[in-house]
């Protein structure tokens, strides 16, 4: 069975902080292929703030062009909204019975995840793989605090990018765009069509 990684974002934009930590899921867990999930809207975010979906999805598909077992998916612009995890992840079982299908997420989402919609069905149905965040975990022997709650998580000791989108965006409406933040296509692309002004 192919194990298959899900990093759920709005990746507004998509950043080295994203392709960073994929990679080092890629090496250093049993995942087989990562996808980039697009988020259309995400329940607890202000719309407003986001581009145009397939635009974000542009700028994923832009940074993981040549990347071995990274892929962009728009799965949830095909689904009901306003779209929940639990949603497409039955979704994507229904589609695809032979396929494992494991969550990526935060540290500070998992401790969210008792919040979310049907979070039981999550919880039960996948395996989820977290990554430390705020320095949170230890960095040596990252510990799993919710082992109890939930049997299923692994804490994985990723690098730490502290990484904003906001900082990111703000930079290019002022002028003063971060670009070592950026993979180089997706820094080319929002600088030539001004995107974020």
């Amino acid at each position: 069975m192919k194990n298959t990684g899900l990093f759920f974002g709005s990746f507004n934009p998509v950043h080295i902080g994203h392709l960073a930590l994929a990679e080092y899921l890629l090496n250093y867990s049993d995942l087989d292929e990562i996808w980039f999930v697009v988020t259309p809207h995400n329940p607890f975010k202000k719309k407003s703030n986001l581009l145009p979906d397939r635009e974000r999805l542009h700028l994923v598909n832009l940074a993981l062009d040549g990347q071995k077992g990274l892929h962009a998916s728009d799965v949830e612009f095909h689904l009901p909204q306003p779209n929940y995890t639990a949603q497409t992840l039955a979704y994507l079982r229904e589609k695809h019975p032979g396929q494992g299908f494991k969550l990526i997420m935060g540290e500070d989402n998992l401790e969210g995840l008792h919040k979310w919609k049907n979070a039981e069905s999550i919880t039960v149905n996948h395996d989820i793989i977290v990554y430390p965040r705020h320095n949170i975990l230890g960095i040596e022997k990252p510990q799993n605090p919710w082992q109890d709650s939930y049997p299923r998580v692994t804490v994985v000791n990723a690098p730490r990018m502290e990484i904003s989108a906001t900082l990111i965006r703000t930079s290019f409406r002022e002028g003063k765009p971060l670009k070592n933040l950026l993979p180089k296509a997706v820094f080319d692309y929002i600088e030539g069509s001004n995107i974020f002004q």
